[in-house]
């Protein structure tokens, strides 16, 4: 088994706790307050990650250049944007179906990949990344939250272009995350990895730093106030990332993302063992087709 897949289970796995742990500060934070969290209590583990790397390992830490700097930061402001975009989606009256269109995130990385880096998507992976689109769009429309009416007639409205964008900024972000790691050039993917996560951590924690501070200032207390959860938040975020960037580091990112998909797999595991929620026949249908086109592409690409 390829390294990068075990590494990408792992990050989704760790992504899916974090999303659970960071539901608990919702009733406390901001939506501003609660993505704040995820970078601020989540630098100190990456630094720290950074270090072990360096001391433990004796791996080198990489001498940025401009180019890597280009990159993360173009990484680091395209997440927040696309993070902004979709909470934007929620005041919006159709905000499912612009939901529902940010899922193009993993085809959207796969073109932004082929044009930045010249990455290469084969007929068969890009199968079944159309295969896994298909079934995220199911378990959208049998959870209610857009109608298969309301998807295919509503590509045209505002909701579905703010969608659309939101799913760009994050396959741009993606595809930079994984040019700046490669820029550091080396043979040691976990340092480049790492590194590159430090920095976009620090980065987006001083410019939501200065939002938070400008347009909500109450929540910067408010997110002091919240450290117990905020750091279990934080740690699992961390691994979640390091995962992503390092799985991206040494593999396709559209196939990163497309094996990520997982999570919705994990998250409907979850809702049934603990919550025991009943699945209609739609949302087993689209699992069933996110599961078929992750065995696809992981037989095919």
């Amino acid at each position: 088994m390829e390294l990068w897949i075990p590494i990408t289970l792992a990050a989704a796995f760790c992504q899916n706790l974090r999303s659970a742990l960071q539901k608990h500060l919702t009733a406390k934070l901001s939506t501003s307050g609660a993505t704040f969290v995820r970078f601020v209590y989540a630098f100190p583990f990456a630094a720290l990650y950074v270090g072990l790397l360096h001391r433990g390992w004796s791996l080198p830490i990489p001498d940025p250049t401009p180019l890597f700097v280009f990159y993360f930061v173009v990484g680091g402001v395209t997440q927040i944007a696309a993070t902004a975009l979709l909470v934007h989606l929620f005041s919006l009256r159709n905000f499912a179906v612009g939901t529902t269109y940010s899922k193009t995130e993993t085809i959207q990385a796969a073109l932004f990949g082929i044009v930045i880096l010249g990455d290469q998507l084969t007929p068969g992976a890009a199968f079944a990344i159309l295969v896994s689109l298909v079934g995220v769009m199911m378990i959208s429309v049998g959870k209610g939250q857009a109608g298969l009416r309301n998807i295919l007639l509503g590509w045209t409205e505002r909701p579905a272009a703010i969608g659309l964008a939101s799913g760009a900024c994050f396959g741009i972000s993606a595809v930079s995350y994984r040019a700046a790691a490669l820029s550091l050039g080396g043979e040691g993917f976990l340092m480049q990895a790492a590194f590159t996560l430090a920095c976009v951590t620090l980065f987006q924690t001083a410019i939501m730093s200065i939002y938070i501070r400008i347009r909500e200032p109450g929540q910067l207390t408010e997110v002091w106030r919240s450290w117990r959860i905020a750091s279990l938040v934080g740690l699992s975020g961390m691994l979640a990332s390091a995962g992503w960037f390092t799985a991206m580091t040494i593999q396709n990112a559209a196939y990163v993302r497309a094996l990520g998909q997982i999570e919705l797999v994990f998250t409907f595991i979850a809702s049934y063992v603990f919550f025991r929620e009943r699945a209609n026949a739609a949302e087993l249908g689209g699992i069933a087709l996110v599961v078929a086109g992750i065995v696809i592409l992981l037989l095919f690409r």
